[in-house]
């Protein structure tokens, strides 16, 4: 039979491998197409979270501008400027009320924020746990024992100068808690959930020791500590924010160093690992980055609550899991945190400066019940 015989709607096809190569190009066509919606709206979101980034660095020099304006004596905001730009020809009173009182508080302030917020979420990356943080952990409470044993009993390091007695102990306890966290935690093969109840029972621990401190204490004493304990940026000096901002120096680009692989450690260990990474290694690292960082922001400025706990959450719902915003976010984010609870607490009561860890802590329970709640109900 001859091909002019056939019926024009056989269905018959004179040249299939054309055919097929015609739809293997489609689908080449629609891949190539798929790919480069998928790389604009990657493109998208990235810029989007940048965006969201100079947003907050904007929002926390506005902060800081109205805290270093905020005080029972009040600054107009040129002469706010004026004196932070021209010194030499400023108001001899305004220059020592701005440069040696307030601008060391405000800037302590940030740099605290930025540490406790950094620290928090690294600690809730490696451990997998959203109510991870130094102050859920123990750390914060290890460091107001060693400050207890400097006020109440004059124990010190030796060789420390007499400044620094209070935040040498504190960070060395700090420091230690840790370290024996993490060293408890691989010597008994801890899961993440036993490492958490290990932090809590070291917070219990350490508040005893403290409130033992306290009863043996004498009313002077008892009187320091109690006002350490609040948590104050009252004692913030250019010493101090120059040893926090080296540490926040070297501790951030190590962060952002191991961000791939801190984030494909949020897909769990065993898928991690089998991208290549030591998990034991990234999480030993991180640990010490952590124990230092918060260490340093509490041995100076006393328990600060929450901020650590708080900030990475809303930096996680801003700019989700990817670390290489997650961790610079959760800084700025806690650094805003804290600069806004210390105008705070120079305004809600008109010449009373109220300690920044009780602003901390009456705005950060509420939030840290939904987290709980939120948690609870993810889980059930």
């Amino acid at each position: 039979m001859s091909d002019a015989r056939l019926p024009a709607g056989s269905g018959w096809r004179a040249h299939p491998e054309a055919d097929a190569d015609a739809d293997a190009e489609a689908r080449r066509a629609a891949q190539g197409e798929e790919a480069a919606r998928q790389l604009r709206a990657y493109t998208r979101l990235t810029r989007r979270r940048a965006l969201l980034l100079v947003a907050v660095a904007l929002l926390i020099a506005a902060s800081l501008l109205v805290d270093l304006s905020s005080g029972p004596s009040g600054l107009p905001l040129a002469t706010l400027l004026r004196t932070l730009f021209e010194r030499a020809s400023a108001d001899p009173a305004n220059a020592v009320i701005v440069w040696q009182i307030r601008l060391p508080y405000a800037v302590m302030a940030l740099a605290v924020g930025a540490a406790l917020g950094l620290s928090g979420a690294e600690m809730q990356t490696i451990l997998n746990n959203p109510l991870a943080s130094p102050y859920t952990l123990g750390v914060s409470a290890a460091a107001a024992f060693g400050a207890s044993l400097a006020i109440v009993l004059d124990l010190a390091i030796p060789g420390v100068a007499q400044t620094w007695i209070v935040s040498a102990n504190a960070f060395v306890f700090a420091f230690a808690s840790a370290l024996v966290l993490d060293l408890v935690a691989r010597w008994r093969g801890m899961s993440t959930a036993g490492v958490v109840l290990m932090g809590i029972a070291l917070v219990f621990s350490f508040h005893a020791l403290v409130e033992l401190m306290q009863f043996i204490a004498s009313a002077d004493a008892l009187q320091g500590l109690v006002f350490w304990t609040l948590g104050s940026l009252a004692r913030a000096d250019w010493p101090k924010i120059g040893v926090l901002a080296a540490a926040l120096a070297i501790a951030l680009p190590l962060s952002m160093k191991n961000a791939w692989a801190l984030t494909a450690l949020r897909l769990g260990e065993d898928r991690a690992a089998s991208f290549g990474i030591d998990v034991k290694r990234l999480r030993l690292g991180t640990l010490l980055r952590v124990a230092v960082l918060s260490a340093l922001a509490v041995s100076f400025v006393g328990t600060i609550g929450f901020v650590g706990l708080i900030a990475p959450h809303v930096a996680r719902a801003l700019f989700g899991e990817d670390h290489r915003f997650y961790l610079p976010g959760s800084l700025l984010l806690g650094a805003l945190m804290l600069s806004m609870a210390s105008i705070a607490s120079k305004l809600l009561i008109p010449g009373v400066l109220i300690p920044v860890g009780i602003v901390t802590a009456l705005v950060g329970i509420p939030l840290f019940l939904g987290i709980v709640v939120r948690s609870q109900g993810g889980s059930a």
